[in-house]
């Protein structure tokens, strides 16, 4: 009926359109905005993270793998809707805006842009949460247990081997790319969250590789290890390979290159070649 409100989701033709004006409406947005805007999306990650090592603890001596791994991916949740439904610019979901680009409505430089900025806003965002999250010696809690967990989490990280990583970042992307595209259709913050769960519940129960989450993983392993090598001599890990360099060059470099081929390519620009490359031709 004229002027009758619908409350179905969007279709995916529709999604794939609002894909593309999201997408040119984050190309502009003004820097100091968009910069604000991804260190809140680090943070929110980063409390994501935090959420997600707790819920590991200890878990592995009472519960099967499996079991701990889709508990640990469904808390980790949190990180995304914040940013979903709080507003942030994540470097990841950000991936789409190649949608926008491909129509040719942003440009190059307005895409690099966009994904500099934010990348940096992330890492700032991410880090900050976890000197904050070190600070307040929460990896004490659970008689250690939360520190001894982050610390292994942060050490298994930096042994992957690079084309191991760059795929585990892309597998990740693809995921996370998924759940922010489902959230285009959605009516409601309800749907929103809805859309969201079970795609970053996989990636973290399926050990994939998110290059923002790694900013709050590894540093705070790092911390742990650097200022207070009492409890991480304790821990009986070697964690001779657990250095700064590492967690740049051998996890975020190859994870981020992953995550940008799963995200622009296996899910934007497929997405783009379906519903949007007819309209641009």
């Amino acid at each position: 009926m004229a002027g009758e409100i619908s409350i179905d989701a969007l279709l995916p033709q529709e999604m794939a359109t609002k894909a593309e004006y999201l997408g040119q409406r984050k190309a502009e947005m003004p820097l100091l905005t968009m910069f604000a805007l991804a260190i809140l999306a680090g943070a929110f990650i980063g409390l994501g993270a935090m959420f997600a090592t707790t819920t590991a603890a200890g878990s592995a001596a009472v519960l099967p793998y499996g079991v701990v791994r889709v508990l640990t991916g469904l808390v980790f949740c949190l990180g995304l809707v914040l940013v979903i439904v709080g507003g942030a610019e994540l470097f990841t979901g950000n991936n789409l805006i190649v949608m926008a680009w491909a129509s040719g409505k942003v440009s190059t430089a307005s895409l690099l842009r966009n994904w500099g900025i934010v990348y940096i806003g992330n890492f700032v965002g991410s880090i900050a949460t976890a000197i904050m999250v070190f600070l307040s010696q929460q990896y004490l809690f659970g008689n250690g247990s939360v520190g001894l967990t982050a610390l292994g989490i942060a050490n298994s990280k930096v042994q992957l081997g690079f084309t191991q990583a760059i795929a585990l970042g892309v597998l990740c992307n693809i995921l996370v790319c998924l759940a922010v595209w489902l959230t285009f259709s959605a009516r409601s913050t309800i749907d929103k969250i809805a859309a969201i769960i079970f795609p970053i519940t996989a990636f973290v129960a399926a050990g994939f590789e998110h290059s923002i989450a790694n900013m709050y993983f590894i540093p705070m392993g790092l911390l742990i290890a650097r200022f207070d090598p009492g409890f991480a001599a304790a821990a009986n890990l070697d964690l001779s390979g657990l250095t700064w360099g590492a967690f740049l060059l051998k996890n975020l470099l190859p994870v981020t290159i992953g995550n940008i081929i799963g995200g622009s390519v296996f899910v934007a620009a497929i997405y783009w070649s379906v519903f949007l490359r007819r309209k641009s031709i």
